[in-house]
């Protein structure tokens, strides 16, 4: 008999903040912006959409149509969204590396 085979759904494996660390910094290493509005929105999901959509006052519509795959949330969304996350936008220097590719 075949294996009927499902969709995976990376939010069911973000249950701690490290998880969700190294999922999102993975995400930023990419320099993607639509796919790290979608790690945000697996994030989000993971989290709660109903809570994240308290925290930032957006509705649940809104969060989800922004960090759908043709989504495009603007940064004011994506900053509110992180800080009810607990995930901070730091800044660097680039590296010599990072300057020279």
């Amino acid at each position: 008999m075949g294996e009927k085979l499902t969709t995976y759904d990376p939010a069911e494996d973000l249950q701690s903040d490290e998880a969700i660390a190294v999922f999102m910094g993975e995400a930023f290493k990419t320099e993607d912006a639509g796919y790290i509005a979608h790690a945000l929105g697996v994030v989000a999901r993971a989290k709660g959409m109903t809570q994240i959509a308290n925290e930032t006052g957006l509705s649940r519509e809104q969060l989800y149509r922004s960090f759908s795959t043709n989504g495009n949330p603007t940064l004011k969304t994506t900053i509110a969204v992180m800080k009810a996350l607990g995930i901070e936008l730091t800044a660097k220097p680039a590296s010599s590396e990072d300057a020279a590719a």
